[in-house]
């Protein structure tokens, strides 16, 4: 039933994928998997149905967001989903009132919630799921990428048995590395949905007369435009500045430090095409499916890391009209800046974010398997002799017979 009310065709990878899963549960060891496809490719898809397997087997699943934003999208997708199964799903994050968390956190030991979405407050101490033979059997982290190691082993703590399936566009370095040495398991989709076309990426000095023109060009198309402002002290003034320079679109701003609801409701108004322009920080870099949005205008783009811009760009181009994505630097680059915008500008075709992922761990290092570095370098042997000798050893490991 739930297959019946996804709107599109699914791809071969996802199917794919799906299938990798459903084989994975059906193992005694608890499932480690990371699911790697571009931002829309239908990751969340593969996500719910997981969910929802997991609950029809007497299970409580969890999804753990980096936002609120991101939570709320979840939310809503997964109610309009779910509404006519035996299912039920709720939220958690700073968005409910104290007596609304009360609730759910009640009815979550008490077994009565099957599907939980949520931000860091999942990981808070008085989060409890029900006692077995059902609870928590399966965990979801979205954007894994935005998660350290410590949030991510915490509900392994409270189950050993737990199902974990990660999702990403790109991995960081240690985690992508883990899945090369077969330490994760890795599913990729890799196939575009129908009609979608890559986004156009200029990489150019900062000026007036260009951020003008890409206003105006998206305009003239009736379309609407993010423009990045990564520093909230000075935010105001970028929308004094985008106001004299193209004074018939109106602009709205979304930062972190703005009060949950009030950002749920800027977020909500530019998706009803209330305004124009929605100048932002980092903030949407998770979370935002607004297929109207045609134009990015990122302003220090030597700020970003390479997967971080690569998640960025990801925010346009969801729809089959032409997307662009501007990001624009003020004085001298630096090599490894450099470096970063050019493999952003190569990668342009759809599905890049394996191919970003892998100049990452290059560009990074490794970090560590059990320690909490994410990002680092194998200084002693190299990466690659490094990745063969831990894969070799860990194949080893599987076939090796258990001593009497």
């Amino acid at each position: 039933r739930l297959r019946s009310t996804f709107p599109y065709q699914e791809t071969p990878d996802q199917m794919q994928a799906l299938h990798d899963i459903t084989q994975d549960l059906a193992k005694t060891e608890p499932m480690d998997r990371i699911l790697c496809g571009d931002v829309g490719f239908g990751k969340t898809e593969i996500a719910l149905r997981t969910m929802v397997h997991a609950a029809h087997n007497g299970y409580q699943a969890a999804l753990l967001t980096p936002t609120t934003i991101l939570a709320h999208q979840h939310y809503q997708n997964f109610q309009d989903r779910i509404k006519d199964l035996p299912v039920r799903a709720e939220i958690l994050s700073r968005l409910q009132s104290k007596k609304e968390q009360q609730r759910i956190l009640k009815e979550l030991r008490e077994g009565t919630v099957d599907l939980v979405i949520g931000t860091h407050r999942l990981l808070s101490r008085d989060v409890e799921f029900a006692p077995p033979p059902g609870g928590l059997g399966l965990l979801v982290i979205d954007d894994e990428q935005r998660f350290g190691v410590k949030q991510k082993e915490k509900f392994k703590e409270m189950r050993a048995s737990l199902d974990v399936l990660s999702l990403s566009a790109t991995p960081i370095p240690r985690t992508l590395y883990m899945a090369l040495s077969s330490l994760k398991k890795i599913s990729m989709i890799q196939t575009p949905p129908e009609g979608r076309l890559p986004v156009k990426t200029i990489i150019a000095k900062r000026k007036d007369s260009l951020i003008k023109e890409a206003i105006e060009k998206e305009l003239a198309r009736k379309g609407q435009i993010y423009y990045l402002h990564n520093r909230i002290g000075t935010i105001e003034q970028a929308k004094n500045f985008i106001g004299k320079l193209v004074s018939k679109a109106s602009v709205a701003i979304a930062h972190g430090r703005m009060r949950e609801r009030q950002l749920i409701k800027v977020i909500d108004d530019f998706r009803a095409k209330k305004f124009d322009i929605l100048l932002a920080t980092t903030i949407i870099e998770n979370g935002l499916d607004l297929p109207n949005v045609g134009t990015m205008i990122v302003e220090d783009a030597t700020k970003l890391g390479l997967s971080q811009a690569y998640q960025i760009r990801g925010r346009v181009g969801r729809s089959n009209i032409q997307s662009c994505a501007y990001f624009l630097y003020g004085g001298r680059l630096g090599e490894k800046a450099k470096l970063r915008l050019r493999t952003l500008k190569e990668a342009e075709e759809l599905g890049s974010g394996w191919r970003i992922a892998l100049r990452d761990l290059e560009i990074r290092g490794a970090g560590n398997i059990l320690g909490k570095e994410q990002a680092g370098t194998v200084n002693s042997v190299g990466l690659n002799l490094y990745c063969q000798m831990l894969s070799e050893s860990v194949e080893r490991l599987k076939t090796a017979r258990p001593t009497p």
